[in-house]
């Protein structure tokens, strides 16, 4: 099925005018779709990038413009040994086995979070990646990598901090402006919809600044199942929402 083939079977009852520009995904559930299946929790991550794969081509098909995915928290650094570092192992394979994928889809990368922290190599993936993928102008996928909502909103404090210590900024510019240009995220709008898979109802220190006005869709279905179907689903509720942004 070509891509074209598959935006016609995915976006029939969809609204293009309507469509989110900006979706961001919790992608929860790996390990417990592994534990049912009594297979060890990297196989769950294993699954979970085709899921990823799947997402990267659904919402180039239906012209979603961006969309930021939670890949490795920082509070997942308190997990085993050996799963942080297959699971890392698998973002670098990612990285550098999809990039025909991630071209032929237009797909632009970017790593979000404290990427400085991980080690060498896997630094070295990711740069490389955005290196390779900075002309395609299709899709924005951000990848959430040792990332923590607190931690961007203190790095954001601290680098305001210093440019009204330097000078080039007093304390009356700062404001929700100011704040937003400083974030991980920036220059990129707002998230329209947050998809959560694995049933949970909260946020995990994922975007708590960019979500603040975000219509949340969960779903009981474990990432490694998430697929063309669940993706059409979400924007479908979506486009029957009604967006106030905290107006009446």
């Amino acid at each position: 099925m070509t891509a074209g083939d598959r935006r016609l079977t995915t976006a029939t009852a969809l609204d293009p005018e309507r469509m989110p520009r900006h979706v961001a995904v919790i992608m929860d559930g790996n390990r417990r779709w592994a534990r049912e299946r009594r297979l060890p929790a990297i196989e769950g991550h294993r699954r979970g990038v085709l899921a990823l794969r799947e997402l990267v081509r659904g919402c180039s098909d239906l012209g979603i413009a961006m969309v930021t995915v939670y890949a490795f928290s920082t509070e997942n650094w308190k997990r085993e040994a050996l799963e942080i570092s297959l699971l890392l192992d698998l973002l670098v394979q990612f990285a550098t086995s999809e990039e025909a994928e991630l071209e032929a889809n237009g797909v632009r990368v970017r790593g979000i979070g404290r990427i400085d922290a991980l080690p060498a190599h896997q630094r070295r993936a990711i740069a490389e990646l955005e290196r390779r993928t900075s002309a395609n102008d299709r899709l924005t996928l951000n990848i959430a990598i040792n990332y923590s909502a607190r931690a961007e909103l203190a790095d954001a404090a601290r680098a305001i901090a210093v440019r009204v210590r330097a000078g080039s900024i007093v304390p009356e510019d700062v404001d929700e402006k100011a704040v937003a240009q400083h974030l991980y995220t920036a220059p990129a709008p707002d998230p329209d919809i947050l998809i959560r898979t694995g049933g949970e109802l909260r946020l995990s220190n994922f975007l708590l600044w960019q979500l603040a006005y975000t219509e949340i869709w969960v779903t009981q279905r474990y990432w490694p199942d998430f697929g063309r179907d669940d993706l059409v689903a979400a924007v479908t509720a979506y486009q029957h929402r009604a967006r106030r942004f905290g107006g009446s």
